[in-house]
């Protein structure tokens, strides 16, 4: 993978044919992203973040709706009081592409930005 930081890079759109990561690079991948955990097939990221109200929630969940049409990426939300849980899989690929890292951290940053969680 490319030494520019993984927030900075842009999606690029996955047609299938490609190998998903193997384990010991998701596993490299996952330490660019705090906060985020593989599941244990390392088939999918999730990280759950944290709010003070419903309505911080929903700004996030919506915020991140936002990024992901325009990175073309999308994840899996659910929001309620107080959290935010986002999931990512490439689908194409029933696995991890370097996409579903892209978005993570990407997510860190828009996280950092919120007001006071």
């Amino acid at each position: 993978m490319s030494e520019t930081m993984l927030s900075e890079k842009r999606c690029v759109p996955c047609e299938g044919g490609v190998p998903r990561l193997d384990r010991a690079t998701a596993g490299e991948m996952i330490k660019q992203v705090p906060g985020w955990s593989l599941n244990d097939d390392v088939t999918r990221v999730n990280r759950t973040f944290s709010f003070k109200s419903f309505a911080q929630a929903q700004r996030f969940a919506n915020a991140v709706a936002e990024l992901a049409e325009a990175q073309f990426h999308h994840p899996e939300i659910t929001f309620g009081w107080g959290f935010c849980t986002v999931m990512f899989q490439t689908r194409k690929i029933r696995g991890l592409h370097e996409n579903d890292f892209i978005m993570a951290a990407k997510l860190n940053d828009l996280y950092e930005q919120q007001p006071s969680q």
